[in-house]
C-alpha cells in the first residue's frame, strides 16, 4: 500500500502566496455576511458511505423527501459551486447546489468557497439521471475555509519527503496512505485482542531509565533537572516487565509503546518505533513460538481477510506452524560451515571471515555466528521462518541450551529478509544473569556501546525468585508493513523522524 506522491512543491510557493491572497479575500466576503468560517460544532446525520449503502437501490432520476446533513472536505467545485464532490472520512458524495433549492443567503456563501473547504450540507437526497447518488442542499455551513490550496493530484513530488513532513496533506490527497494507517489501527487491536484473549494483562512501563537494558542498542540520553542525573529513554521496557511476573501482577503481562534507539535512518529503522513485548510464566521458548504464529495470523487477518499477505513479488503465508531451524545449522547448511565444530574464536573469526561476513577481528565466537547469519542468509529467507538457539554470546536474557551451553533458548523470526519476532526462554539464573552482565560490561569495556549494563536491582528481583518465563517482541512497525505490503518504515509512521529543513 505505497502512498501515492501527491503535494505541493517548492516550485509553487509564489503561486501558493497569490492563491492565499484570494482565499482571505473570500473570507474577509464571509466575515461580511456575518459568516462565522470556523464554528464550535456541527451534528451531522450521515457519512457518505452510509448514504450510498442505504440508496443503493435508488431508481435513477429520482427524488426522494428524505432530509439528511452531511460534512466534509470539498475535493471538486464545478459550475460554480452547483456541483461539488464532499469528501469524509468514508468517501464521496454529490451535493447540487442550485437557487430553486437554496435556503435564502445560501448562494452568497457558495461564492466564496474553494476546493478545501470544509462544509457541512443539509438537503434531500436524490439520484440523477446520470446516476449519482446527491445531496440536493438547502443550506450550506462553513465549517473551516482554508486559506492554502490543496496539491495538484495530478502533478506528482519532486521531493518524496514532503509526503512524511506534511503527512495531513498526504493523508487528505492519498487514500493509500490513510487505508496504510487504518490498517495499522486494526493490526494493533488484532495485537491487543489475541493477548487478551489469552489472559494477559497490559501494563505500562517507565520509558526514561537509569539504566537503559533488554537489547543491544544505543540509548538516548536525556537530562533530569530537579534530580540532576543523567536518564536514557528506553530501548526495551524487557526487564521491568519480567519484575511485575517476579511480583506475581498476572502470570501474563504485555505492553504496547515506544522504544527509542539512537541509530541511522533507513527502510526498516527509524528511531523512534513501536514494540509489544509480553512474558508469560510457565511457559518457554516453544510456547512463545506458537504466541508468535496466533498474533500474526489474527493480525492478517484482520487487514487481508485470511493467513496470506502479498508483499512484493512475494505471497506470503503466516499461518502456523511456520518452519523452524538452528541457526548453526543453516549456517552450515548454507555456508558448509560447522561452527560447532569450531571452539578457538580466531578459526571462527577467519572462517566467517573467508565466507563473506563483515568482521572486525573482535567478535566473539558467538558473534561471529550471527555476523554470517545476519549477512548472507537473513537477506534470503522468504516465508515466515523461526531460527532458533541463537548463541548465548549475544544473548544475556536467554536460558543455555541444556545440549550445547553455547548456545540458547531464543529464536529470533523472520520473513522477507527482515526480523520480526525476537524470543527466549527467559534466564532465570540471578547468578547466571549476573555474569552475563559481567560479559557484557567486558564487551562494552572493548568498545562495544551497544552491550549492557550492569542492572544490578534487575539481578536483585530475580534473586526473589522469576518462574520459568517465555519471552516475545514483536516490532509493531515491520509487522505492518509485512501485512500492508508497505516498503519502507516511513509509510507506516505517522511522524517519522526526518533530518529538519533548513
Amino acid at each position: 500500500m505505497t502512498a501515492t506522491p501527491a503535494l505541493i512543491t517548492p516550485e509553487t510557493t509564489e503561486a501558493q502566496d497569490r492563491l492565499r491572497e484570494v482565499r482571505l479575500a473570500k473570507l474577509e466576503k464571509l466575515k461580511a455576511l456575518g459568516v462565522n468560517a470556523y464554528p464550535y460544532k456541527f451534528t451531522t446525520t450521515a457519512k457518505a458511505q452510509q448514504l450510498h449503502d442505504t440508496y443503493k437501490d435508488l431508481a435513477v432520476d429520482t427524488q426522494t423527501t428524505d432530509d439528511v446533513v452531511v460534512a466534509g472536505r470539498i475535493r471538486a467545485y464545478r459550475n460554480d459551486g452547483m456541483f461539488i464532490d464532499l469528501q469524509d472520512v468514508t468517501g464521496k458524495v454529490q451535493i447540487f447546489s442550485h437557487k430553486e433549492t437554496l435556503a435564502p443567503g445560501m448562494a452568497d456563501i457558495l461564492a466564496c468557497l474553494d476546493i478545501g473547504d470544509l462544509i457541512g450540507v443539509a438537503g434531500t437526497v436524490r439520484r440523477t439521471k446520470r446516476g449519482e447518488l446527491t445531496v440536493n442542499a438547502t443550506t450550506i455551513t462553513v465549517l473551516a475555509k482554508t486559506l492554502l490550496p490543496l496539491p495538484d493530484k495530478f502533478h506528482g513530488l519532486s521531493d518524496t519527503e514532503a509526503r512524511y513532513r506534511q503527512r495531513y496533506l498526504d493523508l487528505i490527497m492519498n487514500e493509500e496512505s490513510r487505508n496504510t494507517f487504518r490498517a495499522r489501527s486494526a493490526i494493533l487491536r488484532a495485537v491487543r485482542e489475541t493477548l487478551q484473549g489469552r489472559g494477559f494483562i497490559e501494563v505500562e512501563t517507565p520509558m526514561m531509565q537509569v539504566i537503559p537494558g533488554g537489547a543491544a542498542a544505543k540509548p538516548f540520553i536525556t537530562h533530569h533537572n530537579a534530580l540532576d542525573i543523567d536518564l536514557y529513554m528506553r530501548i526495551a521496557p524487557e526487564l521491568y516487565l519480567k519484575r511485575l511476573i517476579v511480583g506475581g501482577l498476572s502470570e501474563r503481562v504485555f505492553e504496547v509503546g515506544r522504544n527509542f534507539r539512537n541509530e541511522g535512518l533507513s527502510p526498516k529503522h527509524n528511531p523512534e518505533f513501536t514494540m509489544m513485548e509480553c512474558y508469560q510464566a510457565y511457559t518457554d521458548m516453544e510456547g512463545m513460538m506458537e504466541l508468535t504464529e496466533a498474533i500474526f495470523e489474527a493480525a492478517c487477518t484482520a487487514v487481508n481477510g485470511g493467513v496470506e499477505a502479498q508483499f512484493g513479488e512475494h505471497r506470503l503465508n503466516f499461518k502456523g506452524p511456520w518452519a523452524r531451524v538452528r541457526m548453526v545449522d543453516i549456517v552450515k547448511e548454507r555456508t558448509g560451515i560447522d561452527f560447532l565444530a569450531i571452539s578457538d574464536v580466531k578459526e571462527a573469526r577467519a572462517a566467517a571471515k573467508k565466507a563473506g561476513a563483515e568482521i572486525t577481528g573482535k567478535e566473539l565466537w558467538g558473534q561471529c555466528v550471527e555476523k554470517v547469519f545476519g549477512d548472507l542468509i537473513e537477506p534470503t529467507i522468504v516465508q515466515p521462518t523461526h531460527i532458533t538457539h541463537h548463541p548465548r554470546d549475544i544473548s544475556p536474557f536467554a536460558k543455555a541450551d541444556p545440549k550445547d551451553s553455547r548456545l540458547t533458548e531464543r529464536y529470533e523470526s523472520f520473513c522477507v529478509g527482515r526480523e520480526i519476532a525476537n524470543a527466549f526462554s527467559e534466564l532465570t539464573d540471578p547468578q547466571d544473569q549476573m555474569a552475563r552482565f559481567v560479559d557484557q560490561m567486558k564487551q562494552r569495556e572493548s568498545g562495544d556501546d551497544e552491550a549492557q549494563m550492569i542492572d544490578a536491582d534487575y539481578v536483585t528481583a530475580l534473586e526473589y525468585g522469576l518462574p520459568p518465563t517465555g519471552g516475545l517482541g514483536i516490532g509493531i512497525d515491520r509487522a505492518i508493513m509485512l501485512l500492508t505490503g508497505t516498503e519502507t518504515i516511513r509509510d507506516v509512521i505517522l511522524f517519522p523522524t526526518l533530518k529538519p529543513v533548513k
